[in-house]
């Protein structure tokens, strides 16, 4: 599977924080029920890899690694069974790494010069972050002018409120966002209640 097709497959890619290895599976059913089978679990915990193989048994999951910074996380991330990568910015030596290893990758850009450079190595779509604070629908709008053949996953800032404004843009494919598996359900136990933000998720227009 090639990164545009993890792009095309959903509006909203949730990005998941899982500090319970034992919610989990619930939280991928969930998220998978709800119409959002790509899921992005960020190594921002210890238990990061565990989860990975953990949503790895949901019929349906697409499980990826977030918050890739280095080709030492990508590499342990394919071992623990990752379907792709995403990293919150780009060097030359996630790239080749990425490359090297087969693993679909959506390299993280803020600026010209950042695509540029993950465009040398022949990445084409692109985690725009952190999308408000780096200019939100604005730029993105303006960056497709140069840009003509670049797809972005804006992530960062990005609501259920706010998504509209990004998703009517042509060179944004889909979305990244935590909203639709905030700690506070996870914490709860409340897999209905999540189901139900990404069924609305789901529907947004694209």
């Amino acid at each position: 599977m090639k990164a545009r097709d993890l792009m095309n497959m959903a509006p909203v890619i949730p990005v998941i924080v899982v500090h319970d290895v034992s919610t989990a599976v619930p939280l991928a059913e969930s998220l998978v029920a709800g119409g959002l089978p790509v899921l992005e679990v960020t190594l921002r915990t210890p238990v990061a890899m565990d989860a990975m193989r953990a949503m790895q048994a949901v019929k349906g999951a697409v499980v990826g690694v977030g918050t890739a910074i280095s080709g030492d996380d990508l590499k342990a991330a394919k071992d623990a069974g990752a379907q792709f990568a995403v990293s919150p910015g780009f060097t030359e030596e996630l790239g080749r790494t990425a490359l090297d290893i087969d693993m679909p990758l959506l390299p993280g850009i803020a600026n010209s010069a950042d695509i540029m450079r993950a465009h040398a190595l022949g990445f084409k779509e692109l985690k725009f972050f952190p999308a408000s604070q780096a200019g939100g629908p604005s730029m993105l709008k303006a960056l497709g002018g140069p840009f003509v053949d670049a797809a972005f996953c804006p992530t960062g800032g990005v609501s259920i409120d706010n998504a509209n404004d990004y998703l009517s843009l042509p060179n944004v494919l889909c979305v990244g966002g935590s909203w639709v598996a905030p700690k506070a359900l996870i914490d709860a136990g409340d897999w209905a209640g999540i189901e139900s933000l990404a069924k609305t998720a789901s529907q947004l227009p694209r």
